[in-house]
């Protein structure tokens, strides 16, 4: 898989900085992904996020992004704008939909998925051969976001 150009994720209130690119790694059923730093316009760090490319059982309990809000930032809707610029870039690799999970009582990252869009699919059991398993976690809220077609609208931070 051939990465892209991240330079213009931004929206004039955050930015995505790539921190690193991973290879897909099948024998872990891990897709290709990114990993930015969310930051302020001026370049302060207040996160981290990621985007997984494709599709694969994994994905559909880890999701294809993932978000971390630092807490003095958080309550500000930095993580749905994240999303936002996350899913441009998925676009770029054709992705058509993208998935987001979180735990249950995640009230704040299920807003998130509520702000970003998501339409709530259900929740899933977590496969005893899964990462999260091991962490203690049993089931995930699932969201589908549609990527297809006109780009959504913009989210405007509360910051």
């Amino acid at each position: 898989m051939r990465f892209c150009s991240t330079d213009d994720l931004r929206d004039g209130t955050i930015l995505l900085r790539l921190d690193h690119t991973c290879e897909a790694q099948p024998e872990k059923r891990w897709l290709p992904a990114y990993r930015f730093d969310i930051c302020l316009a001026d370049g302060t760090k207040i996160g981290t996020c990621d985007l997984r490319i494709g599709h694969n059982d994994k994905t559909y309990i880890g999701g294809n992004i993932g978000y971390a809000i630092d807490e003095p930032f958080r309550g500000r809707r930095y993580a749905a704008c994240a999303c936002a610029l996350l899913f441009r870039l998925a676009r770029r690799h054709g992705m058509d939909y993208a998935i987001i999970t979180c735990v249950p009582g995640n009230r704040a990252s299920s807003r998130t998925c509520e702000i970003a869009g998501g339409t709530y699919l259900e929740t899933a059991p977590i496969p005893e051969d899964n990462e999260m398993y091991a962490e203690g976690k049993r089931e995930v809220m699932v969201y589908r976001f549609e990527l297809a077609g006109a780009s959504p609208a913009a989210i405007k931070s509360d910051g």
